[in-house]
């Protein structure tokens, strides 16, 4: 196939390019640039969009021997990642901007251009499996797994997709990368989210958002337990950096249980009161096969490396609904619930949907 390579800059995109030059198939590899100002963003361990990942990127594909480009994504980015992870905060959610981006860039923007420009598919070094049945399955690596922010991507999405890696573990990438001589073999591995750049997430909504002063409450009591600048700062199940005035009657600690934007409320209670049992979400995904007419038995993953959890789901409409065989805490909305089928060639996604509030 003629194929193009997203090369990141890390170790698992250049070993993920490696492989598809290896198997025969025409490759080139182009570097997304996502930043409108690069400096601006993370470097060396923190970061996954900067220059120094671009040259080392350049310097992969200078050993492979194929062809490299950047890519200006900057503006698309913005819109479709941090506006979105700025607007979700500020309606209350949690979102997961790696998998906005995942469905937004590398497998909208990317994947629409590289097919327009005759290429068959675009190769990249995500941790998961595509099998000869065109399903999406977890990795060997369990700690690296990432199908659950890939189960956002639509079948004919993943029909144009290589993952290379999903049969290795990451220590056998990072040794296969020191004997393809790749510089980034030792490069340690991107954290967090790329486009902030000192890793505070709380100061980066409240430069775009604004202080928005409101006040903590008490779920069982009502009373006011403090206040806050912005509830854009909170998120379910959180339980440090609340500073409330005063403790719980029983002593015990508080977490968040729920953000109002409307009335710019955070309300705080015991940790029981987190537990859910039903899950309800929106804009539902299906691609491990036939859309299911009826309820199936399942399991579900409710954060990115969050626990699986023995379910029932049903779709109807645009709409799919999740009765847990046990109660989950800190379920937030804005994340995705993954479906999974449990197979020993390894699990399944199913689809997901985005949970609502």
């Amino acid at each position: 196939m003629r194929v193009l390579a997203a090369m990141s800059g890390g170790v698992d995109s250049a070993v993920a390019a490696a492989r598809a030059v290896e198997a025969g198939h025409d490759v080139t590899g182009v570097h997304l640039a996502l930043a409108r100002n690069p400096q601006t963003y993370r470097t060396g361990a923190r970061g996954c969009c900067t220059l120094e990942d671009s040259r080392d990127a350049r310097r992969a594909a200078d050993v492979l021997g194929i062809p490299f480009y950047v890519w200006d994504m900057a503006d698309r980015f913005h819109a479709d990642v941090v506006d979105d992870f700025v607007a979700e905060y500020a309606a209350g959610r949690t979102p997961n901007p790696c998998l906005r981006c995942n469905e937004k860039i590398k497998f909208a923007a990317v994947l629409d251009r590289a097919v327009a420009l005759g290429f068959d598919a675009v190769v990249t070094g995500h941790h998961a499996r595509l099998g000869p049945d065109g399903l999406l399955r977890r990795s060997v690596d369990a700690a690296k797994d990432q199908s659950y922010v890939l189960a956002v991507l639509t079948r004919a999405q993943l029909d144009r997709s290589v993952f290379p890696l999903g049969d290795s573990t990451k220590a056998q990438v990072r040794e296969e990368a020191a004997r393809r001589g790749l510089a980034v073999a030792d490069k340690p591995d991107s954290h967090d989210i790329c486009f902030i750049a000192d890793g505070d997430t709380r100061g980066f909504l409240a430069g775009r958002l604004g202080e928005t002063p409101g006040q903590v409450v008490d779920a069982l009591t009502g009373a006011v337990v403090g206040s806050h600048t912005g509830a854009y700062a909170y998120t379910v199940g959180q339980r440090r950096g609340l500073h409330l005035d005063r403790p719980a009657p029983d002593g015990r600690p508080r977490y968040v249980l729920s953000i109002t934007p409307k009335t710019n409320t955070v309300t705080v209670g015991p940790a029981e009161a987190l537990e859910v049992s039903t899950v309800r979400a929106e804009r539902p995904v299906w691609t491990g096969g036939e859309r299911p007419a009826g309820p199936i038995e399942c399991e579900v993953q409710l954060r990115a490396h969050g626990d699986v959890v023995p379910a029932t789901v049903e779709l109807t409409g645009d709409t799919l609904r999740a009765e847990l065989r046990r109660p989950v805490r800190g379920v937030a909305a804005g994340q995705a619930v993954v479906a999974y089928r449990p197979d020993p060639a390894g699990d399944v996604v199913l689809g997901s949907a985005t949970i609502a509030g």
